[in-house]
């Protein structure tokens, strides 16, 4: 789901420009380390040179995802922040209470 969320916040910002039509800065913060370190470490320029296998020569799970989301962030002046989950950092406690909320039950 971290993954998706990334994708679907930067397929709605990133054509919101300024007033000069250049597209603005988008951070990206996340208790996920999966996303951050991805980008932070560049994992996913392995994987493409890899033919989409990790480290341990696997297939790298969710490549779905991953493929479309590396576009958007190349296409996109993003950063990567990573922030820890339940921590009392309030953004991050709203975003997985409104997260849960959404849970069906």
């Amino acid at each position: 789901m971290e993954v998706y969320a990334v994708i679907d916040a930067l397929r709605t910002y990133s054509t919101v420009a300024d007033e000069h039509g250049a597209p603005l800065p988008i951070e990206i913060v996340s208790d996920s380390t999966y996303v951050v370190n991805c980008f932070r470490d560049k994992w996913w320029v392995k994987w493409e040179r890899n033919g989409w296998k990790n480290a341990k020569k696997q297939p790298v799970a969710n490549e779905d995802l991953w493929k479309p989301l590396i576009e958007l962030v190349k296409s996109s002046d993003v950063t990567f922040r990573w922030v820890k989950g339940h921590s009392g950092d309030r953004m991050n406690d709203l975003v997985d209470a409104l997260a849960v909320a959404a849970v069906p039950r």
